[in-house]
């Protein structure tokens, strides 16, 4: 049990892990099913079946058609919703604490009970088509995919949430009903809920929607992609701007050092403060949006640097990303830079904790990674203790030249970018 946040752990028979924040100042609960596997875990000719399993369970269940689920979340003024990350697939729903048993109710149909009937995989086929368009179409996160491609070439961690159209244009139902038996079992998920609710009551009302379910094991996943630091020039000629992403590999998200590359990530792109969008948007006029993001996995990460800009300047905005690097490496943090990027990270995080679905996402995230629960004072306190020889130590872990990788996408114009610029 953890005193500050009044979190509770229990174990269903069948290896469930059932989890509960009580916030008793709220009128609501926000609850999810996590399935510890996500996109990474899929073989390349299923690329996208996470995500379309994701989409086929909101179709119906042997008791609900999909507008009757629609009608009952309706009725009580709940949100019901669903995503598929690299590594993991979440159901949750949002509702008044008095109508917690008819969302539980729902939810656990949903996740428990689809059909996968026919015509309607081949309906949702067409929508996800078209959720690939729309990615397509969208030039920012058509150069982050493009980079995670070549980033972690040939591993499932490289390949698309949505799969692509030849792979979502193959799956069949058998192939539907074979992931969800082998993924949504008991030893696979965890469920979380968060806001005003009594915990034994509540694991009372888990346990009877979900004891019959089977056990089994987490999935073991593939292990860890080797990072390539590939250099691609994708000319896109519709496109006004030329797009950049240029990256490292970074640490996963269990980490010693996390927070030292989380203040080292907030000084180099986190926020209007940071030093690229400084540097290069407020000093230079020379993009409208720059920022660099982390995004670490259970077994490795990357430390990404966005940026748009037009094709005369993208070379001079890409040496001054990696002269920033050279920077983070080379200088010690001040000591007022580095209490400004604590205090935004801190805030960051408490803001992020102030509703029930951020607790509650919370909760899951830390059972799945940590296997333990964090207080927000321990949270703070880690941040507290980083100085700035560790934050420089991580610049000059992560900011190797030999190890960036570059996606450029848009009119290119014939501009040729080498190897030999990003060392110098």
């Amino acid at each position: 049990m953890n005193t500050e946040r009044n979190l509770r752990r229990t174990i269903l028979p069948n290896g469930l892990i059932v989890l509960t924040e009580r916030m008793d100042h709220l009128r609501s609960v926000a609850m999810g099913v996590w399935i510890k596997s996500g996109s990474r875990c899929e073989p390349p000719e299923t690329n996208g079946i996470s995500h379309f399993v994701e989409h086929m369970l909101f179709k119906g269940t042997r008791s609900r058609t999909a507008q009757l689920i629609a009608r009952e979340m309706d009725s009580i003024g709940g949100n019901l919703d669903a995503f598929t990350g690299k590594e993991t697939i979440c159901f949750n729903v949002k509702s008044l604490s008095d109508h917690a048993p008819v969302a539980l109710d729902v939810l656990a149909d949903l996740v428990l009970n689809p059909v996968f009937a026919v015509p309607d995989i081949e309906r949702e086929r067409g929508v996800i088509l078209e959720e690939i368009k729309i990615d397509e179409d969208n030039p920012d996160v058509l150069v982050h995919e493009l980079f995670t491609q070549s980033f972690w070439k040939g591993h499932p961690l490289g390949k698309p949430i949505l799969g692509t159209t030849e792979t979502v244009g193959r799956l069949v139902q058998p192939q539907l009903f074979d992931y969800h038996a082998d993924r949504f079992h008991a030893g696979n998920m965890i469920f979380s809920a968060a806001g005003n609710l009594d915990h034994d009551q509540f694991v009372e009302a888990v346990a009877g929607k979900f004891s019959r379910m089977p056990g089994g094991a987490t999935l073991a996943e593939l292990p860890a992609p080797e990072a390539s630091a590939r250099i691609i020039l994708r000319n896109k000629k519709a496109l006004e701007q030329v797009q950049i992403c240029l990256g490292v590999p970074a640490p996963p998200i269990t980490d010693e050092n996390r927070y030292a590359s989380l203040i080292m990530n907030t000084v180099l792109g986190g926020g209007m403060s940071s030093r690229l969008f400084q540097t290069i948007r407020e000093e230079r006029g020379m993009v409208y949006s720059i920022y660099s993001d982390l995004s670490p996995y259970r077994d490795t990460g990357t430390l990404c640097v966005y940026a748009g800009t037009s094709a005369g300047k993208a070379l001079d905005v890409i040496d001054l990303i990696v002269a920033e690097f050279r920077n983070l490496k080379e200088v010690p943090l001040g000591d007022e830079e580095l209490t400004r990027a604590k205090d935004q990270l801190k805030g960051n995080i408490l803001l992020g904790l102030e509703s029930s679905s951020s607790r509650m996402a919370n909760l899951a995230r830390q059972e799945m990674y940590f296997r333990q629960f964090f207080t927000v004072d321990e949270i703070i306190a880690r941040i507290d203790q980083v100085d700035a020889a560790q934050v420089q130590a991580m610049a000059r872990r992560l900011f190797d030249p030999a190890r960036i990788a570059v996606t450029l996408l848009g009119r290119l114009d014939g501009l040729k970018l080498t190897r030999t610029r990003l060392e110098r």
